[in-house]
């Protein structure tokens, strides 16, 4: 068995040699050739275009080398783009349910037949007689992160949801109030005029172009009890800058920021 891996050790060492020499040999001709001048100009061209391959090939590696780097940017994009779509239907899905609905101030019209003939239909938008309206300010609804700043020991259990209703309670008192305020006198019911006159006996010189309530008009315009809970969400609001109080003859006003 040894004299078997002997011989056969013999046989590669020999046909390695053997390939060697005609490598040389190869060598030996093709410098032959290369003297011989009726060869010459094929050789040339032969060189010539092996110069433009190696051209071509070193623009292939560079288009190779860019497509490589467009490939990882499109990568990094598509990361982009899908923790921007995942962030987008997580919003989404927060959107709170009582913000108001778009005003529609358009009314359509239908399809109306005369003398045997169809009218198209038409888009008659409302025209009101101009006049001067006057705006309510409303307290904004509280945001998620102005919720997360508020101190844990001011909300207790309270929720954000339960503050945005209360706020939006808040604000039919207020819209109640000044449109009471707004009517002319002339059109006034009696209840509404004795309202009117309490809303008058309330202003200050410290009131003089604020919105503001007080708790009588929160039990008059809302449903909200004026208990613990009342206090500690009001709380909150000052802390939010939705609202502060301006205290006079022994009245707290709760004036809109």
């Amino acid at each position: 068995m040894v004299k078997d891996m002997a011989s056969s050790s013999l046989e590669d060492l020999c046909l390695h040699i053997n390939m060697k020499i005609s490598n040389i040999k190869m060598l030996i001709v093709l410098r032959d050739i290369g003297e011989d001048d009726s060869r010459k100009t094929v050789l040339t061209k032969m060189q010539n275009e092996v110069i433009l391959i190696h051209d071509l090939l070193m623009k292939m590696e560079s288009q190779v080398k860019q497509q490589e780097k467009l490939k990882y940017s499109l990568k990094e994009m598509q990361k982009v783009a899908e923790r921007d779509e995942k962030e987008a239907q997580h919003l989404l899905g927060q959107i709170p349910c009582y913000l108001p609905e778009p005003p529609k101030s358009c009314n359509m019209v239908p399809t109306v037949k005369h003398k045997g003939q169809t009218k198209a239909v038409e888009t008659i938008c409302k025209k009101k007689p101009a006049k001067e309206i006057k705006n309510i300010k409303e307290a904004a609804l509280i945001t998620t992160e102005e919720f997360q700043s508020v101190p844990v020991y001011m909300k207790g259990r309270i929720t954000h949801d339960q503050i945005n209703a209360f706020v939006q309670e808040i604000n039919k008192a207020v819209v109640g109030k000044y449109k009471i305020l707004y009517q002319p006198l002339k059109s006034m019911s009696a209840p509404d005029k004795n309202l009117y006159h309490r809303f008058i006996e309330e202003e200050t010189k410290d009131t003089k172009g604020e919105f503001f309530i007080v708790e009588d008009d929160i039990k008059q315009f809302t449903r909200l009890k004026l208990d613990k809970r009342f206090h500690m969400i009001l709380c909150i609001l000052r802390h939010c800058h939705r609202v502060r109080e301006i205290r006079c003859s022994g009245l707290t006003r709760y004036v809109i920021c």
